[in-house]
């Protein structure tokens, strides 16, 4: 007696219901890909491009319940917009935030702005600038 082979011949019948899986997959795969690349392109081309404020913190001196900030904002002439600190204790506690508005024609704005805080604090931290 003998016995079948279970197997089918290589290459006789087609492909594999494996094989259509894996390509399926495959083909799937590419396509989120393909999808997610352009969404980061997306959002990266407008953070360059879209962003019309910069600013830095030149220089800062904490008090008992106040942190002067010196602030260096750049934007385009005719933005309106704002920018927002921070200041945290030495156990990294935030003891103040505050946004503090600028609008005009100037293109450059230095301006030393004070952040009420309700402890000594020993930071003076830009979180982000934003038109508006």
């Amino acid at each position: 007696m003998s016995t079948a082979s279970a197997r089918l011949p290589e290459g006789r019948y087609g492909r594999s219901s494996d094989e259509r899986a894996d390509r399926k997959l495959r083909i799937a795969a590419m396509v989120l890909g393909a999808f997610l690349l352009v969404l980061v392109g997306y959002f990266a081309y407008h953070y360059v491009v879209e962003t019309k404020i910069s600013a830095q913190v030149i220089t800062f001196e904490a008090t008992d319940n106040a942190v002067e900030v010196h602030l260096e904002v750049h934007k385009d002439s005719g933005t309106d917009g704002y920018c927002t600190l921070r200041s945290q204790a030495a156990d990294g506690s935030e003891v103040g935030r505050a946004d503090f508005r600028f609008d005009g024609k100037a293109t450059r704005i230095d301006q030393v702005v004070t952040l009420r805080t309700t402890a000594k604090g020993t930071t003076a931290e830009l979180l982000g600038c934003h038109t508006g």
